[in-house]
């Protein structure tokens, strides 16, 4: 059996904020994880619990103590190896269109040429369902569609690892269970390891190829890998089963 490649390695992690006493309060104690290449690592637990401050440090907005690898090197500061999809509708610049979102931080990267970066701009809006928008202004979108768009701005930069926090959760039901399938089939077809929060344990098991449940300090209480076929849906068989452990792991 081939051993995978692993994307992300996380070595004794630390993480503490002060509190309103000026005490250092521990979000994350000696936390270890290692996430392979292409998974689709979904993360459930309670407010608190550290899974923000957790795809923070891996993103370099947070320091911290300890190590975080990404295919072996050493990670300390932001880069376009790991991108984050926050859960905020506002992640666009309000003065840019759709087009300029997306090719603002092509352009930083060093691609200048205009007819690849429309090219890349149509690519991605096609990824995500949304063709022929380059034009419009984010206070012209509804919230999925800027969800859409905060996407594909990420998916153009072709990042190792793209962490999502809870980029759903202020959704209605349909436009989230749309755009639940939409994420399903591009990290069938990009080249890209993903981790994503939610409160949701339905939204777990239909993304995850592993769901992970942490509980406060960071300890991970549950840690497996979704054996249930793909297209998952509520009749699929595994469904009722993985779904009482997971409540029960998040009740405990």
């Amino acid at each position: 059996m081939m051993n995978k490649e692993i994307a992300l390695e996380i070595k004794k992690l630390n993480k503490s904020f002060l509190d309103e006493n000026n005490e250092a309060e521990d979000i994350l104690t000696n936390f270890n994880l290692q996430v392979e290449k292409n998974e689709f690592l979904c993360i459930l637990g309670p407010s608190g619990c550290g899974k923000t401050t957790l795809l923070r440090c891996i993103a370099g907005f947070e320091k911290c103590q300890g190590e975080i690898l990404v295919n072996g090197q050493q990670k300390t500061e932001p880069g376009i190896d790991r991108i984050m999809v926050f859960q905020d509708f506002n992640q666009l610049f309000p003065w840019k269109t759709v087009e300029k979102n997306i090719q603002y931080p092509l352009k930083q990267q060093g691609i200048k040429d205009k007819a690849v970066l429309d090219q890349l701009t149509s690519e991605y809006l096609e990824k995500v369902n949304l063709p022929g928008i380059q034009k419009k202004y984010p206070h012209q979108l509804s919230g999925g569609m800027k969800q859409r768009v905060a996407i594909a701005k990420a998916l153009a930069l072709k990042p190792q690892i793209i962490l999502m926090d809870e980029p759903f959760a202020a959704l209605d039901a349909m436009t989230r269970n749309k755009l639940l399938a939409e994420v399903q089939n591009i990290s069938k077809t990009e080249d890209c390891t993903f981790m994503f929060i939610t409160h949701n344990i339905q939204e777990a098991i239909v993304l995850g190829t592993r769901v992970m449940v942490m509980a406060s300090g960071g300890k991970v209480k549950f840690d497996e890998k979704n054996t249930i076929e793909h297209p998952v849906t509520p009749a699929s068989e595994g469904y009722g089963k993985l779904w009482k452990r997971l409540h029960d792991a998040l009740e405990e």
